[in-house]
């Protein structure tokens, strides 16, 4: 098996590609990154040790694809993952859109040519705006929670959200870019007859990560946290009741590599992905996590509203469960003391990643 991942340095990449190669030796990894993201240089030379071949490519560009050699798969990494990019001044539209949809096109294109399977690592913000900002929430210790004595809409239960909930835009830019992304490899695979699976990540979260307060917030507050930098409750009262779940991304290896052997036809093509419940946080219980482990640090409470965010998201992954036999295997205690140790041991990883 030759795999090619895109945004093979950035967290998502670099992770499933470090444990999948020390796990399979044998596995053939091709790995592309344009190394814009600030910190992702210094997954370089962990890779190469592992026997990945690096290519400083960019998959908005056509012509970067024409002396990869054939694979039998393409893992899509590669994206702008913030909610806030095309808004924020910080990327364009034109870039996000360039990003997360033209450089999909270029990899479906790819996958055409060679007929390799196509992984799309998708993301809950395809999950539309407004349902997920309306959804009735009450208070049960320092966490807001569904409330299930009022009626809500399909795809939500105290499960968390199913892959049913209504995309209809309002999604962000970012969520249109990734749905319209899954539209399209759907329709490549169908028309030009190789397998496409789309995997609807919550939030990831490990050891590593290029934490933002917009992109790895767990990671960010934890970093945040021990080098007592400032952090801010926002919005929903500003008291951090605010709730998601996460996982860390090397427990997709499995589900993926069932999904690259699957022939049944009937297989769910789109499913999501998450911590579910038991690995779920709200951001007052995070900070309560990080004083027992740090020591005390005051968060600052502000009622400020921002565009996009939303109170409580918890991914329903019954449908990986009930066919794939998929749950993250890594706990919530675990994967938060992995972060706080690497936090611990590089304790100017912020500024690398903002650098």
């Amino acid at each position: 098996m030759k795999l090619l991942i895109t945004g093979i340095c950035g967290f998502a990449g670099f992770r499933i590609a470090k444990f999948w190669k020390e796990r399979q030796p044998e596995l053939e990894i091709v790995g592309m990154d344009n190394f814009i993201r600030p910190g992702s240089e210094t997954n370089r030379e962990a890779l190469k040790k592992l026997g990945v071949s690096l290519v400083h490519g960019d998959i908005r560009c056509a012509s970067d694809f024409e002396t990869l050699p054939k694979v039998d798969w393409v893992l899509d990494c590669a994206a702008n993952p913030s909610v806030m990019a095309g808004v924020d001044g910080k990327s364009s539209s034109r870039q996000l859109m360039e990003h997360n949809l033209g450089g999909t096109v270029e990899l479906l294109e790819f996958c055409r040519k060679h007929q390799a399977g196509f992984t799309l690592l998708s993301t809950s913000r395809v999950y539309g705006v407004k349902p997920l900002a309306g959804l009735k929430m009450k208070q049960q210790g320092n966490r807001f929670v569904l409330n299930e004595d009022t009626e809500h809409n399909i795809g939500v239960s105290s499960e968390g959200i199913s892959e049913n909930f209504s995309t209809e835009p309002p999604l962000s830019l970012y969520g249109t870019s990734k749905r319209a992304a899954e539209f399209l490899a759907l329709e490549y695979g169908e028309t030009f007859d190789f397998p496409v699976w789309i995997n609807r990540c919550g939030v990831m979260a490990g050891p590593g990560q290029f934490g933002k307060a917009d992109q790895g917030i767990i990671s960010f507050w934890l970093h945040s946290h021990r080098a007592k930098r400032p952090l801010k409750y926002i919005g929903f009262g500003g008291k951090g009741y605010q709730v998601r779940d996460f996982f860390d991304p090397i427990d997709l290896i499995p589900l993926m590599e069932k999904q690259m052997s699957c022939s049944d036809p009937e297989a769910p093509r789109t499913v999501n992905i998450g911590g579910g419940n038991a690995i779920s946080v709200s951001l007052a219980e995070l900070t309560e996590w990080c004083n027992d482990r740090f020591g005390e640090h005051e968060v600052a409470e502000t009622n400020e509203e921002r565009p996009f965010d939303i109170p409580w998201v918890i991914m329903d992954s019954s449908k990986a469960i009930d066919y794939w036999n998929w749950s993250p295997t890594i706990d919530k205690e675990t994967l938060l003391e992995s972060i706080a140790q690497h936090a611990e041991q590089n304790p100017n990883w912020l500024d690398l990643a903002v650098s």
